[in-house]
C-alpha cells in the first residue's frame, strides 16, 4: 500500500491537454484537441477506429510530440521526451496488448527499467520488498513475486502492468481496451479495482469500444470523431444513442437489424463432438437461413468447437455432417465443400496483412481467375471491387495493403474472402472483437443480410461465437451456452436473458438445480 499512498499527490492530479495537433504527412490525427482530468475521476474517451484516440494518448505517454498545443501536468507545463520520462512524471499506460516479458518473473516486470540499484549491481531485496508492496494492493495471493508472468492468465497478467505503474508513482493511469480479452468475473475485479485506484486519488483515463462498460465505470465522457472532439459531458447524462450519433456522425437507426428470416434444410449437424482438447460433447443442428450464438466464459472451449468443425483441430470422436459431406475433413476441403471460417485472430490467421485487399479476398478461390495457366490480374480486381463496393469497405483502392486498415475495415475484408468464396455456412469467431460500433454495426447488418438472402440470393447459415452477450441477443436467432467443454441445448433468443446465459455459463444453473 505503500508505494500507492507515495504516488498519491498532495491534492489532486490534473492533466490539461489543450489545443493539441498532430499530422502525419497529409493526414490530420488531431486537431485542437482538449482533455482533461482531475484525480478520483475515472474519464472515458471514445471514438472509431482512427479517430485519434491512440494518438493522443501517445502523445500523452511520449511516444509522439504534438505539432501545436500544450500540456499541463498538476499546473506546470508537461512535454515527455519519451515513454520512459512520462512515466517517471506519473503517466502510465496499460495497452490492449500487454508489454510485460513472459519468460521474467512478476517482480522482475514490475521494476524492469526502473531496478533499484547500488554501485552498479541491482538490489533484489528492494526490488522484492517494491514488487510485494505494490501487489499487496490487490489481495491476489496467487500473483507472487516470483512466479514467470508466462504462467499466469491474462486478467493477472494485466494487474501486473498496473502494479508496475503503481510501483513508479503513477498519477495518472490510461486504460486501453482493458476488458477485451477478459471474462466476465474478470471485469467485474477490474472495475472493483477501477473504484479502488480512483478512490486513493488517481486520475483514470479508460478506452473502451464496449459502451455498457464506459457507462458503468466512468464520470465523464470525451468522443473523439476525425481527429476532433465533438462532444463531452457527464456519464449519467448521456445515452448510448447520442454517444453513438456523435462518435460515427449520423444517427445508426438500428445497432441490431433483424429482418424476417425463414430457417430452411438443416446444413451443418454435430453429434457427440469432442476435440483432442475440448469440446468434450457437443450436438447441435444449424439450418440455412438462422444464426445461431455460441456463448460462454473463455476457455470454455468455443473456438475449438470451430476449429474442429473446420479441419484445423483433431476429432477425437463423434460425427460431423455438412450437407451429404460426413466426417472429419481439412479446412482446404471444407472451403471446397463450402465452408468459411473467420478466425478471431484475424492478424495471425484470418487475414495476410502483407498482401492486397484483393490477394485477401480472392486467395482461397485463386483457380477461379486462372486461363492458361496464368493468373487475371484484372479479374481478380473486379471481384474485389464489388466485394469492396458491397460492403462499403473503406481504402485507398483495391490493391491496398491489408495492414494499413483500420481493424473494422480489416475483419470486413475477411468477411468478403467468404463471400467471394460462395460458402453456404460461415464460422465467425469473435467478429466484431476490437472494432467500433458503427464498425460493429456495419457487420451485424451483414450477418442478417447473410441469413436473409440478400448477397447471392440464397440465405447462408451462420455459427456465431461471440463473448458479447447483447451482440449475441441482438444478432442470433437461438443461442447454445458451452461451459466446461460442453456444449447446451440451443434456445430460441426469445425465451432466454443474457442473467441465464451467464448462469448456464459459470455452471450456476445445474448447481441451482440441485
Amino acid at each position: 500500500m505503500d508505494a500507492l499512498n507515495k504516488s498519491k499527490p498532495n491534492g489532486l492530479v490534473e492533466l490539461v491537454m489543450k489545443n493539441i495537433s498532430k499530422r502525419f504527412g497529409a493526414t490530420i490525427a488531431l486537431e485542437d484537441v482538449n482533455l482533461n482530468v482531475r484525480g478520483g475521476e475515472v474519464l472515458a474517451l471514445v471514438g472509431e477506429n482512427g479517430a485519434g484516440k491512440s494518438t493522443l494518448m501517445k502523445i500523452l505517454s511520449g511516444v509522439y510530440k504534438p505539432d501545436s498545443g500544450e500540456m499541463f501536468l498538476n499546473g506546470k507545463p508537461f512535454l515527455p521526451s519519451n515513454p520512459i520520462n512520462a512515466r517517471k512524471s506519473g503517466i502510465a499506460m496499460i495497452y490492449q496488448e500487454l508489454s510485460l516479458a513472459p519468460h521474467l518473473t512478476v517482480e522482475e516486470n514490475i521494476l524492469l527499467g526502473m531496478e533499484p540499484s547500488r554501485l552498479g549491481f541491482i538490489n533484489w531485496k528492494e526490488v522484492k520488498a517494491k514488487a510485494l508492496d505494490a501487489l499487496e494492493f490487490f489481495e491476489h495471493p496467487e500473483i507472487t513475486p516470483d512466479v514467470k508472468v508466462g504462467r499466469l492468465s491474462p486478467a493477472c497478467q494485466q494487474l501486473v502492468e498496473i502494479a508496475r505503474a503503481i510501483a513508479v508513482g503513477c498519477k495518472v493511469l490510461v486504460l486501453d481496451e482493458p476488458t477485451s480479452s477478459l471474462t466476465s468475473r474478470d471485469v467485474e475485479r477490474l472495475f472493483a479495482l477501477i473504484k479502488k485506484l480512483k478512490s486513493q486519488g488517481l486520475a483514470i483515463i479508460y478506452i473502451s469500444h464496449f459502451l455498457e462498460e464506459v457507462k458503468a465505470v466512468s464520470d465523464r465522457i470525451v468522443v473523439l470523431r476525425d481527429g476532433k472532439a465533438v462532444g463531452e459531458g457527464i456519464t449519467g447524462q448521456m445515452d448510448v444513442n447520442l454517444i453513438v450519433s456523435l462518435m460515427v456522425g449520423r444517427q445508426i437507426a438500428e445497432l441490431y437489424p433483424r429482418s424476417e428470416r425463414k430457417p430452411g434444410e438443416v446444413l451443418l449437424e454435430i453429434n457427440n463432438l469432442a476435440g483432442e482438447f475440448k469440446p468434450n460433447s457437443a450436438t447441435i443442428q444449424v439450418r440455412r437461413g438462422e444464426v445461431i450464438g455460441i456463448a460462454g466464459l473463455m476457455g470454455a472451449g468455443r473456438t475449438e468447437l470451430l476449429r474442429c468443425i473446420f479441419g484445423m483441430d483433431k476429432i477425437k470422436s463423434g460425427e460431423i455432417k455438412f450437407e451429404a459431406y460426413i466426417g472429419p475433413a481439412s479446412p482446404s476441403k471444407r472451403w471446397a465443400q463450402g465452408v468459411g471460417f473467420l478466425s478471431e485472430d484475424r492478424k495471425q490467421e484470418g487475414l495476410a496483412l502483407s498482401m492486397s485487399i484483393t490477394e485477401n479476398i480472392t486467395l482461397t478461390r485463386l483457380q477461379k481467375y486462372k486461363k492458361f495457366g496464368f493468373l487475371s490480374l484484372k479479374q481478380q480486381s473486379e471481384a474485389a471491387q464489388k466485394w469492396v463496393s458491397n460492403l462499403n469497405v473503406r481504402c485507398a483502392d483495391v490493391w491496398q495493403p491489408v495492414s494499413e486498415l483500420s481493424g473494422g475495415t480489416q475483419q470486413k475484408v475477411a468477411l468478403a474472402r467468404l463471400l467471394n468464396h460462395d460458402v453456404d455456412l460461415l464460422l465467425l469467431d469473435e467478429p466484431t472483437r476490437g472494432i467500433d460500433v458503427a464498425a460493429k454495426a456495419t457487420i451485424y447488418k451483414i450477418v442478417d443480410e447473410l441469413a436473409t438472402g440478400v448477397y447471392g440470393g440464397k440465405p447462408r447459415a451462420i455459427l456465431m461465437v461471440s463473448s458479447y452477450l447483447p451482440e449475441l441477443m441482438g444478432v442470433c436467432d437461438r443461442i447454445a451456452v458451452m461451459c466446461r467443454g460442453c456444449l447446451g441445448e440451443a434456445k430460441p433468443v426469445s425465451q432466454i436473458n443474457e442473467h441465464e446465459l451467464m448462469l448456464e455459463a459459470t455452471g450456476q444453473d445445474k448447481q441451482n438445480s440441485y
